[in-house]
Parts: structure tokens; C-alpha cells; sequence
């Protein structure tokens, strides 16, 4: 144990329990775990009033929209509010040169301008049981991981079938605590989902690159759907004859906003958090992982990026795709920092060396985890290499759209290998994605990123991870990778639509002229290595560490009795609160918890791709026509506060002390998008859009009014819960 770190584990020791602004906590927990605490930080209303099977209460307000954000119901008539980055793939989808919403927005006038949204849904929670004990009947310690995953699996299918439900309800089972409980959870699926509105993207996505995961920010960060169901009120497919959904409870809306201090709440499906994790994998993240692939999604974005600014087109078919790599690109560059600046290794050490002096003075605890933590460390540093490999695999490859598509053939192939009906399947699935991807794929880009991230595989890897197909072809071209990629591209089909989907059908007639593809050849022989080089040492290692984190998980529980622990994010639903509050990143930088448009109009650059307004918002700048919105003149814009959250948060209701709903959560300060890792109070911060500037460009710059007279606002005092 290093001397430096033994102050710190005197005080750990001392304040395990203390958890204030930290957690993503399970709703129908609150009351045993979290409704005092949350009453003393200034909650108004009960944990009760939060989550009820029986009686409505918040959580039948908000849903999990798409699987891949958080959305809330904000009326009686099921409109549903959540991130423009969250409705982007949506807006885009209706998008053309002809109706670029992107760029101009979009407000339907009525339910019949209404879009629909193929394959969007919104999830409702309808209950949530612990099923612990059945899902792990049956399963001991001596088993494999594989054994133990097959009995669970067994059990968790047992539970799907038996568990009490209506036939229109769906069920799904998650692990928690590394594998140590299962939770069930009854759902309520609607498929009809329509675009109501969308304000354009430089309100919606104001700030783009330059701003995203920074503070200040004034970004207007939403967009508006609307569920519908059948006449019943059920979910039902799309179709014209669906009525708004009439919701169990809609949240009321409060002009009052915030001020520092202020309770706030989040409600939402955070997607994935590791909080409990070795110092090794955090040391690996911040020295190996985040590194390679922050290098790799830098040139896929110089080229996305240059393309984009060029043609209008190629920016409306690429827009999300460059959206989602830059969020993960630049939140990855923001973990590094906040690791590095809140010690967040040393911060791992010193709890390990905690849990260590612990275990050795108990002859019980250090019978069975004497040499735990040992193992880890051992266990991931024989990772290290494999892991590198798997982190150059996935961002490199599917990133070049040419191997998705060999990709599909592959599967298609190997499934009718097996029979008729594992064939149809597979078809019917790549046939949809390909016409999917190619609504959106400009066979240029795509060649420029070949050409790039070709060069970084070859010469960011060990030879011995390198492709031989790849390293034959560039021998071919003297190592030019500007003249393989304009061979490989100019000699396959793939790179169009009608020839990729008449190849695809013709694996149905016994046909494998794909095979001879160069596109193919070269996808086969990078996947066929990856499969035999990286892929075996990966899962016997993944798998060793998946059960030693789990006895981690299990002893840390045990070792820190007094510590409530809640558990790792899932993508299921959960409640973070905190407090409104500014943060001090750095010496002599101290930020406040509130912007205002005149922030906005601030950084406003006429003409400027990041910076840019319409000019209507200047209009009503100018003249201050805020109508009810502001405050003293002023029209606010963002705020934050310190809710603990994480991807799938987007979209999330940021909810005041009596359950009102104050603002959209959207992002997290940069310093703090280490969260996920290591939550550190001090600059963790959770930033969200003010529901006023919300209502404001719904109501004066969109001029559809309409959708606020849906809603119900509230003025001080009014509660939730009444």
C-alpha cells in the first residue's frame, strides 16, 4: 500500500454511506432506500407519488423511447416530449432537398400532418418484481460461466411465460449487481409513434460539435411525438384508424424554473454505467481503450465532416451517422480528462486497498477473498492485448458501410446453410437493412473512409491482427491505399442498391457469384482472422472476469455493510436527484447553473455551421417578445444541476420537488462525462433545457400554440401528487 493513499482510505472508510448527489436508483426501491434522504435535499412530494402499481403516479408518464432515449408524456392527448438528437434519425428519415426538416424544422398543424415513424415505439413500465431466486435457481459456484448462463437463461424463460400479465403486455428480465439479482419487468409496448414537431436543427442542435458536452450551452434540445394506440387504448401497429393514446397520468409543466439549491429529479433509462469496476479496467480505458478509439473516430469524422459541408445532400444522409460518433468521440475525450483531473485510478486503488485491509482482519472475508482482487488485476492485464484488437474490429470495420454490406451476405449465406426457415428469416432482416442503408449511403464517402481507416488497421495493429487478403492487395498497389480503395470500389458491386439486392435473392437459387466480389473477399478474410486470432482469447477472458467482477460486486456489498450501493446502469428505469448548482472545473474558473438567449445571441455567427439562428429567433430577440416565458426580461435557456446520469438519460424528465417538469435533460458537462466510471460531486454535472425555452419556441418562434394549449402549466405551490 502506498503511503499517499492511507489518508484517503481513513476518510473512505468514514464516509461510505454518504451518497448525496450520487446513484441511479431502482423506483420501487425509493421508499426503503432513498425517500428520507431525498425529502431532506428538499423533495415535496413521496416516493409513493413517484412509483405505484397501484394508482398512477410519474412513472406511467415516462416511456423508453426507441430503446435508445427516455421520453414523457406532457398531455392527455399522449404528445410526447424528448431530445432533438433522440427524434433526429426520425426527422432525418422524412427529410429531402424538397422538405429538409433538419435544416427548417417541422410543425404538424393538426393530427393528420402527424408522421409516422416505422419501427419507433414507446415503453411504458408497468411493474417490476425482483426474481432473484428464480432466476438463479439451480446455479452454484463451481460452475462455468457458460453452465451457469445456460441454466439462468432457462430460468429466465420460465419467468417470461408464467409471469402475471395482460396478453397486450410484454415482459423483459435484466441482471443487476454484476449478475447477482434479477429484476423482471412488465412492459407495455406502443408502435405508433408520429412526429408532431421539431424545431430546425441550428435551435435543436445549436452549438453542434463546438458546444456538445460543454457548459455554457444553449442548445434547444427537443423534439415532439405523439403516441397513438387502438380504439381500446392498447398498443396497436401502425395504422390510419389509431386515436391519440390516453395516458394514465401526463406531467403538469411549472413556469416557476429553478434557483440554486433546488431539488431535481431525473426520471429516465440510463443506458450503461461500470461504477464498480477493478483500478486495472479503469487504468485500461483511460490509457489504451479511449485512445485507440478516439484516433479512429477522429478520421472518420474528417472525412464524414468534409463531405457534409460540401453537399447539402450528403449532410441530411449523414447527419446521425456523424452524430453518434461525434458524441462518443468527444464524451470519451471528456472521460480522459475528468479521469485524469479527479484521479479516478487512485480513487479505485484506494477503495481496493480499503477492501484489502478490511478482508485481512477478518479470517472469514479473507478465507473467500483473500486473493480476489489479485485475480482481477491479472485477469485484465491478459485482456489488455485482446481487448485492444476487439476496440480496432468494431470501430474500424463497421464503419466502413462497403463491410456492412458483405457483411449481410455472410449471414444470408450461412443461414441457408441451415434450413429454409433460418434462410427467410435472415433475408427478410438484411433485405430491410439494406434498403435502410442505402436511403442513406453516398458511395464516395464511404470509399474516402475506406481508404482511411484501412491505413490506421494496418498500421495501428500487430502484424499478426492484420488481414493477409489486405496486406496482398496493397502489395499489389505498392501500398497506395488511395489506389486500393479506387480499385476495391470501382470493381464490387456493392456499392449498388439494385445489384446488392439482386445478389442477395440469387443465395435462394444456390448462386455465390458474391463471393468473387472483392469487397466480400476482403470483409471474409478481416472477419475470419478476427474470429481465430481475437475472438476465442476474448471470451474465455471476458468471461473469467465477468465472474470474478460479479464476486467483486458480491464482496464489496459485504465487506462495505453500512455502504447503500445501488446498481450499474442497464438501459432500465431509474431516478437520480441532486441539486441545482454551478461547479468549479478548474482554478479560477467558477460556472453558473443558468444561460439566457442573450448567451445564445452571444455566440450567434450568421452564415456559421455550428452557430447560426433564423432569423426569426433574432426578430424576437430583438424586440424581447418572450410572452410568458421569461423571467425580469430575460429568456432562460439551459440549467444544471447534479443528477447523476448517462446515455439513454437523453430525453429525460428533469422534474422539480413537487414532480413538475422544469426542463429536458440532454448532456453533461465535459469534465464530468466520466460519471459512467467514477462520479466525482464536485464537477459531475447533468445539463438540461429549460421547459420555458421549450414552450417559447413552440409557442413564438413555431407559432403552434396549439400543442402548449395541450398541456397542463402550473404556477408556484401546485403539486404533482394533487
Amino acid at each position: 500500500m502506498k503511503k499517499y493513499l492511507l489518508p484517503f482510505i481513513a476518510s473512505l472508510l468514514l464516509s461510505l454511506s454518504a451518497l448525496a448527489d450520487e446513484g441511479m436508483w431502482l423506483p420501487q426501491l425509493l421508499e426503503a432506500l432513498n425517500e428520507k434522504e431525498m425529502k431532506k435535499m428538499g423533495m415535496k412530494i413521496n416516493a409513493s407519488d413517484i412509483y405505484n402499481i397501484n394508482k398512477s403516479s410519474l412513472k406511467d408518464a415516462i416511456v423508453s423511447f426507441g430503446g435508445f432515449c427516455t421520453g414523457e408524456v406532457i398531455s392527455d392527448k399522449g404528445l410526447l416530449l424528448t431530445n432533438h438528437h433522440c427524434g433526429q434519425d426520425a426527422i432525418q428519415n422524412h427529410s429531402s432537398l424538397q422538405n429538409n426538416y433538419l435544416k427548417n424544422g417541422f410543425w404538424a398543424a393538426s393530427n393528420k400532418e402527424e408522421l409516422a415513424n416505422p419501427g419507433l415505439t414507446a415503453t411504458f413500465i408497468i411493474r417490476i418484481d425482483d426474481v432473484t431466486d428464480a432466476a438463479l435457481k439451480g446455479v452454484n459456484s463451481s460452475m462455468t460461466e457458460k453452465e451457469r448462463q445456460s441454466i439462468i437463461d432457462k430460468n429466465l424463460a420460465s419467468l417470461r411465460e408464467t409471469a402475471k400479465k395482460e396478453s397486450w403486455q410484454s415482459t423483459l428480465v435484466k441482471p443487476f449487481f454484476e449478475g447477482n439479482k434479477y429484476f423482471l419487468f412488465v412492459t407495455e409496448v406502443y408502435k405508433d409513434v408520429r412526429l408532431v414537431g421539431a424545431p430546425p436543427s441550428s435551435i435543436g442542435n445549436f452549438g453542434k460539435d463546438t458546444d456538445n458536452w460543454m457548459w455554457p450551452r444553449h442548445t434547444g434540445d427537443f423534439s415532439m411525438f405523439r403516441i397513438y394506440a387502438g380504439k381500446d387504448n392498447r398498443p396497436a401497429d401502425y395504422s390510419p384508424d389509431n386515436v391519440p393514446y390516453t395516458p394514465k397520468r401526463s406531467l403538469k409543466i411549472s413556469l416557476d424554473g429553478v434557483k440554486e439549491g433546488d431539488f431535481t429529479m431525473v426520471f429516465g433509462f440510463p443506458g450503461t454505467t461500470k461504477e464498480y469496476l477493478h483500478s486495472a479496467a479503469v487504468e485500461q480505458i483511460l490509457k489504451v481503450s479511449n485512445p485507440a478509439k478516439i484516433a479512429i473516430r477522429e478520421k472518420a469524422l474528417d472525412v464524414m465532416g468534409d463531405y457534409m459541408r460540401s453537399d447539402e445532400e450528403i449532410k441530411i444522409q449523414y447527419t446521425d451517422k456523424y452524430s453518434k460518433v461525434e458524441n462518443t468521440y468527444k464524451k470519451m475525450k471528456g472521460e480522459i480528462l475528468g479521469l485524469s483531473i479527479s484521479k479516478g485510478v487512485d480513487k479505485k486503488k484506494a477503495e481496493e486497498a480499503a477492501f484489502e485491509k478490511t478482508v485481512a482482519g477478518n479470517s472469514a472475508l479473507k478465507e473467500k477473498y483473500g486473493d480476489l482482487l489479485q485475480k482481477l488485476s491479472a485477469a485484465y492485464a491478459a485482456f489488455e492485448p485482446y481487448g485492444y484488437a476487439r476496440d480496432y474490429y468494431t470501430e474500424i470495420i463497421p464503419r466502413i458501410e462497403l463491410f456492412t454490406i458483405a457483411g449481410h451476405f455472410r449471414t444470408v449465406m450461412a443461414a441457408s446453410q441451415k434450413d429454409e426457415k433460418s434462410y427467410t428469416t435472415a433475408l427478410t432482416g438484411a433485405n430491410k437493412k439494406l434498403h435502410d442503408l442505402f436511403k442513406e449511403y453516398h458511395a464516395p464517402v464511404d470509399k474516402k473512409l475506406f481508404e482511411v481507416l484501412m491505413e490506421m488497421y494496418v498500421k495501428g495493429q500487430k502484424e499478426a491482427d492484420v488481414s493477409p487478403v489486405l496486406k496482398s492487395m496493397l502489395q499489389k498497389y505498392n501500398g497506395s491505399y488511395s489506389a486500393l480503395s479506387n480499385a476495391v470500389f470501382s470493381s464490387s458491386a456493392f456499392t449498388d442498391k439494385e445489384r446488392v439486392l439482386k445478389l442477395l435473392i440469387s443465395i435462394g437459387e444456390g448462386s455465390n457469384a458474391f463471393t468473387e466480389d472483392s469487397a466480400y473477399i476482403l470483409y471474409n478474410d478481416i472477419y475470419t482472422l478476427y474470429q481465430s486470432n481475437t475472438t476465442p482469447g476474448l471470451n474465455e477472458l471476458q468471461a473469467e472476469i465477468n465472474k470474478l467482477q460479479r464476486t467483486y460486486m458480491q464482496a464489496q456489498m459485504e465487506v462495505f455493510s453500512k455502504k447503500t450501493f445501488y446498481p450499474d446502469a442497464n438501459s432500465t428505469f431509474r431516478v437520480t436527484y441532486g441539486n441545482v448548482k454551478g461547479y468549479k472545473p478548474r482554478d479560477a474558473v467558477t460556472y453558473h447553473f443558468y444561460t439566457y438567449l442573450d448567451g445564445l445571441m452571444e455566440k450567434y455567427k450568421p452564415g456559421d455551421y455550428e452557430f447560426d439562428v433564423p432569423q426569426k429567433l433574432v426578430d424576437l430577440y430583438n424586440k424581447q417578445d418572450y410572452g410568458p416565458y421569461a423571467v425580469k426580461g430575460k429568456l432562460p435557456v439551459c440549467f444544471i444541476a447534479a443528477n447523476h446520469t448517462t446515455g439513454g438519460n437523453s430525453g429525460s424528465p428533469a422534474l422539480d420537488a413537487n414532480g413538475n417538469l422544469i426542463g429536458l435533460n440532454f448532456d453533461r458537462v465535459w469534465e464530468g462525462t466520466m460519471s459512467d466510471i467514477n462520479y466525482n460531486k464536485n464537477i459531475c454535472r447533468n445539463i438540461m433545457v429549460d421547459i420555458r425555452y421549450v414552450l417559447f419556441v413552440v409557442d413564438k418562434f413555431a407559432g403552434a400554440k396549439h400543442l402548449v394549449d395541450e398541456m397542463q402549466l402550473v404556477k408556484k405551490t401546485t403539486s404533482s401528487s394533487k
